[in-house]
């Protein structure tokens, strides 16, 4: 594994501040923050490198492959903070459509080949890939290298894996040419108008590039949603985590869209009007807020679009490596796994309408207090969110040189003052909504998560006593005593198996 990412910065006596677009917002005085560490940078102090007088010739600053719709706006975005941008397309019929409309009027330039996009590039050449993770990033990366030299600068900026990214700059190491894998997180809006950007690789290449990606980023009290994380696959990394915690987050909104639907019985507009109010609270995400758009939403006949929409999700694999990490690294990402396995189980629509056919539920109709459930339910969504992200946290320092640089002895989000207080608060709402969900017949596999894992990370004594004796039992794997602590021991449980204990085989 070994990546070294540096990137966890407490901001505040509560917690870290991050860009809405890239990640929810739990207190708007209390955000989260997976991006970026304390820097404190003024836009205003940057000089347009994109100015040029008329003796200059027209090189451009930086150029970007692949003009899909991010790839187009983040090439506006740059143009709007004064640099000169080439495009570039494997396609080029995309490169002129382009040029003659989004980008009509601009300063924005067109290559032909990748050969004439190098030659338009200023030096050290910055080469920005928008390209599809894998092969597609392989096949550019290669192509290009023969044309650029020592110095020179190659950023992937998709969902690639990380140990793509680690792979690259291990092999472009004796070449000089200088190699970044940076997570890119708003979505088109972001794209356009400022997204959190998550650079790491070389770390020569960190002072070519940061005066551009500083300056189209997403700013926070006029402080950059951009930094530098660290060397190797640390940006992919972190934005790998990002979205598996967005994958969580994701999933217990949809929990929790279910509960009030299906227990509650709800009609859609009644359900969109309750995100639309926790938009404007402690709730306070793009998540939430898109949320109640789409319930709002009607289509062209009149009715509201969602119901008809096949409840069979999509993934396009980032979460997977999420929960593969985790599992690598030995961190307990449980709600983060039951999202991912969640969307699994959503995918085998057919079998579910079989199964549904044939499989009763004993359930308990809900004869509560709908507005006391829907209180529950927010405080329940808050704090696990709150459980999801310090679960992701958890992964981050896991795999970080130097994580929480305000608090070095803090293991854990939850053992913050200001966090371990919301989750204490919120931690009966959990409690009832998960049994309530049981009760009614309908899943919550990221709710049950979240409270299964705050009660086993707050307890003193877990069960796993019985566990270690029962592989000592089967497989003399040995077990250490409480009262010899580092002292591992086997016992002949039979009295007929012999006394010698397991050095290698591990179950």
């Amino acid at each position: 594994m070994g990546t070294q990412v540096k990137l966890i910065t407490w901001r505040s006596a509560h917690g870290l501040q991050v860009s809405k677009r890239s990640v929810n917002q739990f207190a708007p005085q209390h955000n989260l923050n997976l991006h970026r560490v304390n820097i404190c940078v003024s836009c205003c102090e940057l000089k347009s490198p994109g100015s040029m007088t008329s003796r200059e010739s027209p090189k451009a600053d930086i150029a970007l492959i692949g003009l899909a719709v991010m790839g187009q706006n983040l090439i506006l975005n740059m143009d709007s903070k004064g640099f000169v941008v080439c495009a570039y397309n494997r396609t080029v019929e995309k490169v002129d459509h382009f040029l003659a409309n989004e980008a009509k009027g601009t300063k924005i330039i067109g290559a032909k080949s990748l050969e004439d996009m190098v030659q338009k590039l200023k030096k050290p050449r910055k080469v920005m890939l928008l390209v599809k993770a894998g092969s597609a990033v392989d096949a550019f990366v290669k192509n290009l290298l023969p044309l650029l030299e020592k110095g020179d600068i190659i950023i992937d900026g998709g969902n690639s894996q990380y140990t793509d990214t680690q792979r690259w700059c291990k092999e472009l190491a004796p070449t000089g040419i200088l190699y970044i894998g940076m997570g890119v997180s708003g979505g088109e809006d972001g794209a356009r108008y400022g997204p959190s950007l998550m650079p790491g690789g070389h770390p020569a290449a960190w002072p070519a590039v940061k005066p551009i990606f500083q300056a189209i980023c997403a700013k926070v009290n006029n402080e950059p949603c951009c930094d530098w994380v660290g060397e190797d696959g640390a940006g992919h990394f972190v934005k790998m985590v990002h979205n598996g915690i967005e994958y969580g987050d994701m999933q217990l909104i949809c929990e929790a869209y279910h509960l009030m639907k299906d227990v509650l019985n709800l009609e859609q507009g009644e359900i969109a009007k309750v995100f639309s109010d926790w938009g404007k609270g402690e709730l306070d995400s793009f998540l939430i807020d898109i949320t109640s758009d789409i319930l709002k939403f009607k289509d062209s006949d009149g009715s509201y679009l969602l119901p008809k929409i096949r409840d069979a999700a999509g993934q396009k694999g980032t979460g997977k490596w999420t929960v593969i990490s985790a599992l690598e690294y030995g961190v307990p990402v449980t709600l983060i796994g039951e999202a991912v396995f969640a969307r699994c189980l959503s995918a085998l629509k057919d079998e579910r309408i079989k199964s549904s056919k044939t499989l009763s539920k004993s359930v308990v109709k809900f004869d509560g207090n709908k507005a006391e459930f829907i209180e529950n339910l927010r405080k329940a969504l808050y704090a696990s969110k709150v459980i999801s992200y310090a679960q992701g946290f958890m992964l981050l320092r896991e795999a970080a040189q130097e994580a929480y640089t305000k608090n070095p002895a803090l293991t854990n989000l939850l053992l913050d003052p200001y966090f371990s207080k919301q989750v204490s608060n919120s931690q009966m709402s959990l409690r009832r909504v998960v049994a309530q969900a049981a009760l009614s017949g309908v899943p919550s596999p990221t709710f049950s998560a979240a409270l299964a894992f705050y009660d086993g990370y707050s307890s003193d004594v877990l069960p796993a006593n019985l566990l270690q004796a029962q592989r000592d039992y089967f497989g003399a794997h040995t077990y250490e005593l409480l009262t010899k602590p580092g002292d591992f021991v086997h016992t002949n449980w039979t009295g007929h198996g012999g006394n010698v204990s397991a050095s290698t085989y591990n179950n």
